[in-house]
């Protein structure tokens, strides 16, 4: 509980003769707190100024009259009044080592987190890469914020239902089909199919472009595909099969599944009920021979058109998005839908909400909370976004190649006597969980400039820093011959006394405050920078106080900071989506 938040409720009580406490701490409370302020204390009740002020009382008698009557709190906390009336509350030793004892294990972690999204079904909508193309950088902030986003989630109560909403229908495929069937190279096909499909793309949309033949052609054949043509359908099918499964290899290297890959082709039989709802409902028009929205009441919006039927008859992105909000309140019964898509595209989720709640409440249906979670581009060291030399997109897979590779380099620097096999492995969790974590230690609304040197180091708020805290801590209990995380050890710990037990005790209290933090705002770089100082903060702590002590309640109550600290850090990682190491 949170006793700054329930202080004006407390100070009410109080002046009305009241407990101030009643109601607010149960009796035999044991401490399920969340600390929020290191520098004042635990806990930092500074409502008594204002309140005083609008009830004409001291603050300072004020504070001094509650914190009387804060007896029963006094066995958890040390109170004190400071300044002209901030009411600390401090965590005593023991009450930490409580609580300490009462969240040993990720079940127990949990517990604690997951009342905050109990009830709610998510739809999280994130990835949505185009089939026939590679994935590359761009794609990259998408997936590991949407997959993140998600483990909170699910961490927190949330039912989540995790959408790969692929773009897999469209125009592109007419000029795609056109050239396949004209200057396919079949050796290449067989090489790299993705690659052979982005040569043929591009083959054909040049062609288009030179020549009005040619593009009329490819018109036709898009229409056949719409049409169901059985031939082009089924080069359709094996284009877009071929993507997905090249796809996944990335899925599967960033930890990353699905439970839905409904792409734009699922939603293709269903737009002709948004036109014929939008128009019964008044909220669509004809424009210039297109079908349009307007928000007369919102400042561009009134005369910017939200375009659901294009002049020439086809469907776009407006009318599979709303097709798609459709599908997920009926068929998965969302609470809920995210949308993890870069920020450039803010203007249409703004047109798309706002048309989609007019549409809902016209036709009484329950709309989800809708909400664009949006995030910056990846730039290079020049400040640009990323890109080769030549200028095009980066690969995906070659940028975690390559911070596979470099991150073998350091595992080899840093332990060469491991086996060649070993340090491989170690260097695919490495470098894989180092573009992971570099993206999501950022506020995912800005932008974030792309380093190799500072991305794959020991050094600094880096994965590699993360994975080796948790590498060391099991290292430790190797060498003193225990299993992580047995409780036995433990036993006949007594409260802590150093100043760095207590330092770090009450960091690996905050991880509530953290998480919360994260999940409420959906920003995962808020669990991200407390990783990393409860990291620092334990480094302290195993420099300042020796853990293999023959003081047997001492070493009991150090190797509860060291298995708590493991725990959380590898919880931690493992929300981010990160895996985790015993030896680096």
């Amino acid at each position: 509980m949170d006793l700054s938040f329930d202080l004006v409720t407390a100070l009410d009580r109080m002046l009305a003769g009241a407990a101030p406490h009643a109601g607010l701490v149960e009796p035999g409370f044991t401490p399920e707190v969340r600390p929020a302020d290191p520098v004042h204390g635990d806990f930092q009740a500074n409502g008594v100024l204002a309140y005083a002020k609008r009830h004409r009382q001291n603050p300072r008698a004020l504070a001094d009259t509650l914190v009387r009557q804060l007896g029963e709190l006094t066995p958890l906390f040390d109170i004190a009044i400071a300044g002209p009336g901030f009411i600390n509350f401090k965590l005593k030793p023991a009450t930490l080592l409580a609580w300490l004892k009462a969240h040993a294990t990720r079940d127990a972690l949990a517990a604690g987190a997951a009342a905050a999204e109990h009830g709610h079904t998510v739809v999280v909508d994130y990835s949505s890469p185009n089939t026939a193309k590679q994935m590359h950088v761009g794609h990259l902030r998408s997936a590991v914020i949407g997959e993140a986003i998600c483990r909170l989630l699910e961490f927190s109560g949330a039912k989540v239902i995790r959408d790969n909403h692929v773009g897999d229908w469209g125009t592109q495929f007419g000029k795609l089909l056109w050239a396949y069937k004209r200057h396919l190279d079949p050796a290449a096909l067989a090489r790299d199919p993705l690659e052979e499909f982005e040569r043929l793309y591009k083959t054909g949309n040049h062609a288009a472009e030179a020549d009005p033949a040619v593009l009329k052609e490819a018109q036709q054949e898009l229409v056949k595909l719409q049409a169901h043509d059985p031939e082009n359908l089924a080069l359709w099918k094996k284009i877009n099969d071929t993507s997905l499964a090249a796809f996944q290899q990335i899925y599967d290297q960033l930890g990353i599944r699905f439970d839905a890959m409904l792409g734009e082709s699922f939603y293709n039989d269903r737009v002709d009920q948004i036109y014929r709802e939008l128009m019964a409902c008044g909220l669509a028009g004809e424009s210039q021979g297109a079908l349009v929205v307007f928000h007369p009441e919102h400042p561009r919006f009134k005369t910017q058109p939200f375009i659901i039927r294009k002049s020439d008859g086809a469907a776009n992105y407006a009318t599979n998005d709303l097709a798609t909000i459709l599908y997920r309140a009926e068929h998965f019964h969302a609470t809920d839908a995210l949308y993890v898509v870069d920020k450039r595209q803010s203007d249409h989720f703004d047109q798309l909400f706002l048309t989609a709640g007019k549409w809902f409440e016209k036709t009484d249906r329950a709309l989800p909370r809708l909400e664009h979670l949006d995030f910056g581009t990846v730039l290079g060291e020049n400040g640009k976004p990323l890109q080769t030399r030549s200028g095009e997109n980066i690969r995906l897979k070659d940028l975690l190649a390559e911070a596979v590779e470099r991150s073998y380099r350091l595992v080899s620097e840093k332990n060469p006597e491991l086996p060649d096999s070993d340090r491989r492995a170690i260097a695919q969790i490495v470098g894989v969980g180092s573009v992971q974590y570099a993206d999501l230690s950022q506020n995912r609304s800005s932008d974030y400039v792309f380093a190799w040197d500072k991305m794959i180091s020991l050094d600094g708020n880096t994965a590699a820093y993360l994975l080796y805290a948790v590498a060391r801590i099991h290292s430790i209990f190797r060498k003193l011959g225990l299993p992580p995380g047995d409780a036995a050890p433990e036993a006949g710990a007594i409260p802590f006394e150093t100043p760095a037990e207590l330092a770090l005790a009450r960091k690996l209290t905050h991880f509530p405050d953290a998480l919360d933090l994260a999940v409420q705002q959906l920003r995962p770089h808020f669990l991200c920078t407390y990783l990393y100082e409860l990291a620092g903060e334990f480094s302290t702590f195993y420099n300042a106080d020796k853990v293999a002590l023959e003081d047997a309640p001492v070493r009991a109550r150090r190797l509860i900071l060291c298995n708590r600290t493991r725990l959380l850090l590898e919880t931690g990682l493992q929300l981010l989506g990160l895996r985790l190491l015993t030896k680096m």
